[in-house]
């Protein structure tokens, strides 16, 4: 996996810095809130897990899975809900939890469709932020860092189901995914 890697942008005590800061702004902006973190399913489930963490007031948590991407590098601007929330968000503080907010073509989709459900805020927490490719009009509430616009992987982010496991966030090669 390693040799597929043509840099590191993250080390993993870079992740462990901006998940700490981010845990101190969610603690005190929803220090008086009915808090539910929704985290969207598979890649934001290193970052959720180590953020929750972090989170210093009671909260639940949730899990939704959609699809965008397939095995490609680039959503496909269809989205599909693969497993949908447990729990009646009517009362809840709603704070998305993503891995990667791109072209948010996806989170303004979940977006759309969570307002409806009588929830008393909604919210948008992402590690990473791409907004060179960003075709529509969103912004995450609480955002990690910025990354350049180039395929990273790791920490949770994958190409065709791998890499995930990596500790660091890295850039991935493009002859890997340029086939």
């Amino acid at each position: 996996m390693l040799e597929d890697i043509s840099k590191v942008l993250l080390t993993e005590e870079q992740i462990r810095e901006i998940v700490e800061r981010l845990g101190k702004r969610i603690t005190e902006d929803y220090k008086d809130k009915n808090l539910l973190m929704v985290g969207i399913l598979k890649g934001s489930v290193m970052f959720m897990a180590d953020l929750i963490r972090e989170v210093k007031i009671p909260c639940r948590i949730d899990f939704m899975s959609v699809s965008s991407y397939g095995s490609g590098t680039e959503s496909t601007g269809a989205v599909k809900i693969i497993k949908d929330l447990d729990i009646n968000l009517e009362g809840y503080d709603l704070l998305i939890v993503e891995d990667i907010l791109d072209s948010g073509k996806t989170l303004d989709y979940i977006t759309g469709i969570l307002k409806t459900r009588r929830l008393n805020s909604i919210r948008i927490c992402t590690f990473l932020d791409k907004p060179e490719r960003r075709v529509v009009d969103l912004k995450a509430d609480y955002s990690g860092t910025t990354v350049p616009d180039e395929f990273v992987v790791g920490y949770g982010l994958d190409y065709d189901e791998k890499y995930r496991n990596l500790p660091f966030l890295g850039v991935l090669k493009t002859e890997v995914y340029a086939k």
